[in-house]
């Protein structure tokens, strides 16, 4: 199984990570298959210490995304969504501040809804609609647009490196 995620710095996977992915055709996959690819997606993202990861952030082409982030109770709340679409959005931009696992070492800030509605498919094909605010809205936002081909370095002009800090005893 392939863990490594794809990177601009690789002229090749950024042709990847910069293609409009496809629709995600239920009918191709069976329901091993399907969660198999959650669960590699899922390794993946944790591998990296991520928050989300789209499909083609490691060379799938189907719009579908995994994401994780912390709930109200203290936990972590994941989600496997297919077919994504931001239906909806209200409240005000807030400027965020922003990584991502395929442009490493390089944030930016940019403004983003502070709440959206996505709507999409479960990994049973099944209608789901969530309205989502703050991180979670922000998660949204920025793995629909992978989806589309888009990286958050294309929305900022504000783009600054961060060093990795390496553990020394």
């Amino acid at each position: 199984m392939n863990e490594a995620i794809f990177t601009i710095e690789n002229k090749k996977e950024e042709k990847v990570l910069r293609k409009k992915t496809e629709d995600f055709d239920f009918k191709r996959f069976s329901r091993a298959e399907i969660t198999q690819i959650i669960n590699r997606m899922k390794k993946v993202m944790h591998l990296a210490h991520g928050i989300g990861l789209s499909a083609n952030q490691i060379g799938l082409p189907y719009k579908m995304f995994v994401a994780e982030v912390p709930s109200p109770d203290g936990g972590k709340k994941f989600y496997a969504i297919f077919n994504p679409v931001i239906e909806k959005t209200s409240g005000e931009k807030v400027k965020v501040e922003e990584g991502c696992l395929s442009v490493p070492g390089l944030y930016g800030h940019l403004d983003r809804h502070e709440r959206v509605t996505l709507t999409g498919f479960d990994r049973n094909s099944k209608p789901l609609k969530i309205k989502a605010w703050r991180l979670l809205a922000h998660v949204f936002q920025h793995e629909v647009d992978h989806l589309n081909g888009k990286l958050f370095i294309d929305r900022t002009k504000d783009v600054h490196k961060v060093e990795k800090i390496e553990n020394r005893r």
